[in-house]
């Protein structure tokens, strides 16, 4: 029982001697104590290390649940997010939409594009307006940016609408800069022809076309496209242009049907 008693006063002395000597700073150097502590605190460090790793293991599976239940609220915030963004971008294609209509001295109404047929992804469309809403074949329609194309056929509820680069598709327009008047005609490209025009006429790749007041369904000057080639042939008796639509058909969401 003595040995017992010795040898837990040893054990003792071990680790009261080291605190002992750390605060003793009238006795000993910096450097001692702090090789004092480095020696002290390698066991330490030993015995408290599985306790760590222990208390990682009680702890991650709350942690992980935490983790999920934040990650699934992150996905909602994300796709709320993703939401109200689009609202905002739909009420500003209306506003400008409704800007247009304002300005126009002509009946008009509002539609949504509804279908489109992917083999004609540039030709036509479908909208969710018709006859009820006073829709009829031939009506011009137009958005923010310029001409988009016209009614081609109309039922009950839902119409049709040819676009500016199907080659059914025909307007009388001008340059705007020189005023030169042709007639602007869809093609199988996506693209339009500007034809008729005098072959002196004063054109320049760069310049706006607009509609002319002599179209029979379009109001005057409202944009159609851009000059981006001009096509040269000698024996010809009339000059022709290839012009690139201002509107992009494959972004349509949302036209103006004029009715007159």
């Amino acid at each position: 029982m003595f040995r017992d008693y010795k040898k837990n006063l040893a054990y003792l002395l071990t680790l009261l001697i080291p605190l002992f000597l750390i605060f003793a700073q009238t006795f000993f150097s910096p450097s001692l104590k702090s090789g004092i502590v480095r020696t002290v605190s390698v066991p330490i460090q030993i015995i408290g290390f599985p306790l760590k790793e222990l208390r990682k293991i009680l702890y991650y599976h709350r942690t992980y649940e935490e983790f999920k239940r934040l990650k699934q609220n992150e996905d909602v915030l994300k796709a709320r997010l993703t939401g109200l963004e689009e609202v905002i971008r739909e009420n500003a294609r209306l506003e400008e939409i409704l800007h247009i209509k304002r300005r126009l001295v002509y009946s008009s109404v509002v539609a949504h594009v509804i279908g489109r047929n992917p083999s004609l992804w540039s030709s036509s469309l479908i909208i969710d307006k018709g006859e009820e809403d006073g829709l009829r074949e031939n009506q011009p329609v137009v958005n923010a940016i310029g001409v988009v194309g016209k009614i081609a056929e109309v039922s009950r509820k839902t119409a049709k609408v040819i676009l500016l680069a199907d080659p059914q598709f025909s307007v009388a327009a001008l340059i705007q800069r020189s005023r030169e008047s042709g007639l602007v005609t869809g093609t199988l490209q996506g693209l339009c022809r500007v034809r008729y025009l005098n072959p002196e006429a004063d054109i320049q790749v760069g310049d706006k076309v607009i509609t002319s007041k002599l179209s029979s369904s379009f109001p005057e000057s409202l944009l159609v496209g851009e000059i981006i080639q001009i096509v040269e042939d000698v024996h010809e008796k009339s000059r022709e242009c290839i012009l690139q639509p201002a509107v992009s058909f494959s972004q349509i969401e949302e036209i103006l049907v004029i009715i007159k």
